[in-house]
Formats: structure tokens, sequence, C-alpha cells
């Protein structure tokens, strides 16, 4: 584990934080593949039952470090220069699979069976707005600044955040804040919908873990399943709900 990824465990609740104050906690390739392999650790931890994801300083993530991109980017290119016959490894193939690799972050987070929470403690713009959207729930400090930003350095958005922040906020809400690219304060944020709570700056990590230890002290089986029957819930027709909530029911009271 690197020292820009920082992860602590306490009260069954794990704290992962980006740990790149100097840059608001921007992420690059070589971090976001460090924090899929942490988010998998906890992920099948039995001691672990909430994970919370924040950052360093004055950022929650403010996207992604494109100075590190575009270098990577541009030694892939000089690699790959040459009349030899393009590969999947190249050009905008590989561009592609690099993205999609990058994805596992907020899969992770909205897949796996513990409940997850951003605590947003500052800028949350880009791949962070990604990795907010895909927590279960979402709680910001006063100070906290949410936007999509994307379309600022010319991109349409990845991270699966078109999903996630349609399915929170609803077509006309989610095309608002993707399209018109708007920023929201703490408060601004809770009453768009961008977040669950707004706590003042010096009560956002009380309260925060307050939550998170409280859901990580209850049976594991009630909220791996529980999530589950959400997950399936918003893209799955109601008729299969019923039948998942019925089968997970009974399966969390086994797991007692």
């Amino acid at each position: 584990m690197s020292d820009e990824l920082l992860v602590e465990i306490e009260d069954r609740v794990a704290v992962l934080t980006i740990n790149r104050p100097d840059s608001l906690n921007s992420v690059y390739p070589a971090l976001q593949a460090e924090m899929a392999d942490a988010m998998r650790r906890v992920a099948a931890d039995s001691d672990v039952g909430c994970v919370v994801l924040t950052g360093a300083g004055r950022g929650f993530c403010a996207g992604g470090d494109t100075r590190q991109i575009r270098d990577r980017d541009a030694a892939i290119a000089a690699r790959d220069a040459g009349p030899k016959p393009a590969s999947p490894g190249k050009g905008l193939a590989g561009r592609i699979e690099r993205l999609k690799a990058s994805a596992q972050m907020p899969r992770l987070l909205h897949d796996m069976g513990k409940p997850t929470i951003a605590m947003i403690n500052g800028a949350c713009a880009g791949v962070g707005m990604s990795l907010a959207g895909a927590c279960d729930l979402r709680f910001a400090g006063t100070s906290a600044l949410m936007t999509w930003a994307y379309q600022k350095i010319g991109l349409s958005g990845d991270g699966g955040g078109t999903w996630y922040w349609t399915q929170i906020l609803g077509t006309a809400k989610a095309r608002r804040l993707i399209l018109m690219n708007e920023r929201f304060d703490g408060r601004q944020a809770h009453a768009f919908g961008l977040v669950h709570e707004t706590f003042e700056d010096a009560d956002l990590r009380p309260r925060t873990m307050e939550i998170a230890q409280r859901m990580a002290q209850a049976a594991p089986g009630a909220l791996r399943y529980a999530k589950e029957a959400l997950n399936f819930a918003e893209d799955g027709a109601f008729a299969r709900a019923l039948e998942i909530e019925a089968v997970n029911h009974a399966l969390s009271g086994l797991s007692k």
C-alpha cells in the first residue's frame, strides 16, 4: 500500500482515504488500480461491515490527474509508434480498454455486499463524482463543492457516472447536472439530491463514522442481501425483484 492511499479499520468500518491533498486527491491509473485492490480486500474482510471513502485535506476527489494520464498516454503512443498493425492494446481500442479497467473502482463500491459511504469533505468533480455516485450513501461537509466538470477538459464522462446519477436523481436532474455543469456547495448538493445529508465541516467525520459504525454492527447477511435486492431494483423487473426479495429475505434469516 502506497502513502497515496490510506486504509484504516476501526470498529468494523474501513476508511479508505485518497492521500494526495496537494492535488485535491486527483487520481491516476496506478492509484486507481491500488484503490480497486484495496476495495477488493475490504469487501472480502469479514471484520469489515461498512466502507467509507474520503479524501485528505480539502478535497474528496477532484477528478483525474490529467498530467499523469496525458504522460502515460504519450508514453504508450511512443511505444506503439511505427508501421506495425494496430493491436487491441493500441490506439482508440487500447484507450477504451484502459477506461474500462479504471471503472473497476465504482463498480466495486456499487457491487460489494457491504454498505459504502462517500464522505465528501471538499472538491468532488469528474471521476470523483462517479465514485460518490457509486456509493450507497453520500454525506457532505458544508464546504463541499460538487460538479460534473468533464466538459472543461472536453470529455463526456466515465466511471459509470451517467448511469449512477440518472438512477439517483432521475432523468431531468441528471441531465441538468451533467449537461449544464453547475457547481453545488454542500447545502445545495443536499437540496438537489446529490447527498443524503450535509453536516458542518467539523461534524462531518464524527457523524459519518457514527452512521457507518451503526450499520457495521448489523447482521452481515441482512445488509448484503438487502443491497443485492436494491441493486437489482435499479434496472430489473418488479416481478423479478419480488422473487429476489423473497429468496434473500429467507437467506438473511439463516445468516443471523
